[in-house]
């Protein structure tokens, strides 16, 4: 299994997951962070005091999937991603050791 983080402009994200929903994908996480991409306007942008810099509010999408669709969410997140800027965002890909769910059940201790 792979997990794909990847960092999007606030304005694109919806259409993000809505593409990544309608091909199936399920496991989903979307966080606000302050990030430095570049800002579409000046509306998008602020500054940040604990960093000392001009930020925006960015997405930060986390998405687990199997290795054999990794390429194919790739391509949805960058179709879908584009702000029109030469670069819109950045997209991680890392292997996972493991994927366990959370359940009432102890697990045995033997």
């Amino acid at each position: 299994m792979k997990e794909i983080k990847a960092f999007v402009h606030r304005n694109r994200i919806a259409d993000v997951i809505r593409a990544l929903k309608d091909a199936g994908y399920q496991n989903l996480s979307i966080i606000d962070v302050k990030g430095m991409l570049k800002a579409l306007d000046s509306k998008e942008q602020g500054y940040s005091v604990e960093v000392g810099e001009k930020v925006i509010t960015e997405v930060k999408l986390e998405l687990v999937c199997a290795d054999e669709r990794v390429d194919e969410a790739i391509c949805l997140i960058r179709e879908h991603a584009r702000t029109g800027q030469p670069l819109a965002g950045w997209i991680y890909v890392s292997d996972l050791l493991a994927a366990l769910p959370i359940d009432e059940e102890e697990p045995s201790r033997g």
